[in-house]
């Protein structure tokens, strides 16, 4: 059996296949499963071209009371860190890193938030 797609639909296929794999790839590069573990993180959510998590929020438990962090990829192939505070219906931005090499992904994480990534 043969199966005919149009060009519109193998672009936009190949996109889907590239922005999911943008989020599986942040979140491999923070640590997955151990990452999640250590810090309680939940509520992943794929952004297309980044991800974006929440936090525990009792208080005390991150510095600053962060408990939202948004990572976004940019179009220089670094990342963009936002690290803010969800209450209420309000959001407000905490910290912001903009050229993080993902290499620096855990440690700007864990100075910023105070929480370690890994044993």
């Amino acid at each position: 059996m043969k199966i005919i797609i149009s060009k519109h639909q193998w672009n936009a296929m190949k996109k889907a296949q590239t922005e999911e794999s943008v989020a599986r790839t942040i979140l491999q590069q923070l640590g997955a499963n151990k990452f999640a573990a250590m810090t309680g993180a939940r509520s992943f959510l794929d952004l297309g071209n980044g991800l974006s998590f929440k936090l525990p929020g009792a208080s005390g438990f991150t510095k600053q009371g962060i408990n939202y962090v948004k990572i976004i990829l940019d179009p220089s192939d670094t990342y963009t860190m936002e690290f803010g505070r969800v209450r209420g219906g309000n959001y407000k931005i905490i910290h912001t890193e903009q050229g993080v090499y993902f290499d620096q992904l855990q440690p700007i994480f864990t100075a910023t938030t105070g929480l370690e990534t890994h044993l």
